[in-house]
């Protein structure tokens, strides 16, 4: 297999994570394959600037960069990051971008770097995502760019958009898995320490972060609820009985002060609350289905399906990295210590 190249371009104001993030992801995966499967690396990762020179990232760090853009090959994978610097871009980056980022095999952003390639014309008629807190502002800037501020990344033929930071390391597992395959996939998430992978259709949003916080306190009240009763008869008329509300009044009241729906925001709230069951416990499938609302297994299904184009137990088989402890009984004179805890990546709450 011959060796990718990956270039990350740099300049005065990028978000230091939206780089590094994605280049852990490059370097674990070279070095994995070299342990298992020798030969050739797989990926050689190499940072760029015009005109080679350090640059100042928007947390004040310092990065040195392997190479001047202008006398670099033509690489692999092209990876544009964001960050500050995207606001005020230098028009010569841009112009490298127009004259150069065809060139590249896979063209890549993370965040906002999808600013700079829609300034050099290289989003004209792509369906792209990026950060969800300045997605309108890049469909209002550039009409002819297809904006979806919900996913945390799209694939684009050879275009791949992703959210904020975090996100870029799943487009970038993403990328090693269809190079490498899942087990190099596997491998370095669970080096880093998150997981193998949170689908690209994955909204930024958790369900409560997705909507709106009525207004009145009944409406609060009802919005609590549903987050800890995800079990519980959740219709309209038995949630509307809980406002002290007609179900048409409670109905209209909710769309208007929420956002959504009720009967949607409860198909998010049980959604997630089952995601965390299937992340965090034992529990079957059936189990999980039960606690969760749905009724039947069958009935999650079709829900994971049609959110997530991944079924209950596949999505277990990818976000749960391991079994959780199991305690053992505390023996006489003995105090058991609780688990460790894990990191958790943020695979239920916004990527930003």
């Amino acid at each position: 297999m011959r060796t990718r190249t990956v270039l990350f371009v740099l300049f005065p104001g990028v978000q230091s994570l939206d780089v590094t993030g994605p280049l852990e992801v490059f370097v674990g995966a070279d070095q994995w394959w070299i342990r298992h499967r020798g030969g050739r690396p797989a990926y050689r990762a190499r940072t760029a600037s015009l005109g080679g020179g350090p640059v100042r990232t928007s947390s004040g760090l310092l990065i040195t960069p392997d190479e001047d853009l202008h006398h670099a090959d033509p690489p692999d994978v092209l990876v544009v990051p964001g960050g500050s610097g995207t606001r005020a871009a230098d028009p010569a980056l841009v112009e490298w971008l127009r004259a150069h980022a065809s060139e590249a095999g896979r063209l890549v952003s993370v965040c906002t770097g999808a600013y700079l390639l829609a300034q050099a014309g290289l989003l004209d008629g792509r369906r792209v995502t990026t950060h969800w807190g300045y997605a309108d502002a890049l469909a209002r800037q550039f009409p002819e760019v297809e904006v979806d501020a919900e996913p945390i990344f799209i694939r684009d033929g050879d275009l791949a958009t992703s959210a904020g930071v975090t996100a870029g390391i799943d487009l970038a597992l993403d990328l090693v898995e269809e190079d490498l395959g899942h087990d190099a996939a596997l491998a370095v998430a669970r080096g880093l320490v998150v997981f193998l992978r949170r689908p690209g259709n994955q909204s930024q949003f958790s369900a409560q972060l997705a909507a709106q916080v009525a207004r009145r306190e009944p409406l609060r009240e009802v919005q609590r609820w549903i987050t800890e009763r995800p079990e519980a008869d959740l219709s309209v008329d038995s949630l509307a009985h809980r406002a002290h509300l007609s179900p048409r009044q409670f109905a209209r009241a909710f769309t208007a002060e929420v956002g959504m729906p009720p009967g949607r925001y409860v198909d998010r709230v049980r959604l997630e609350a089952a995601r965390r069951r299937l992340e965090d416990s034992n529990d079957n499938i059936s189990e999980t289905a039960r606690a969760c609302g749905y009724g039947t297994p069958e009935a999650m299904r079709r829900a994971f399906l049609r959110v997530l184009a991944l079924s209950p137990a596949e999505y277990r088989r990818r976000f749960q990295p391991c079994a959780p402890p199991t305690r053992r009984p505390a023996m006489a004179g003995h105090v058991t210590a609780a688990p460790p805890s894990r990191e958790r990546h943020a695979a239920r709450h916004p990527a930003l």
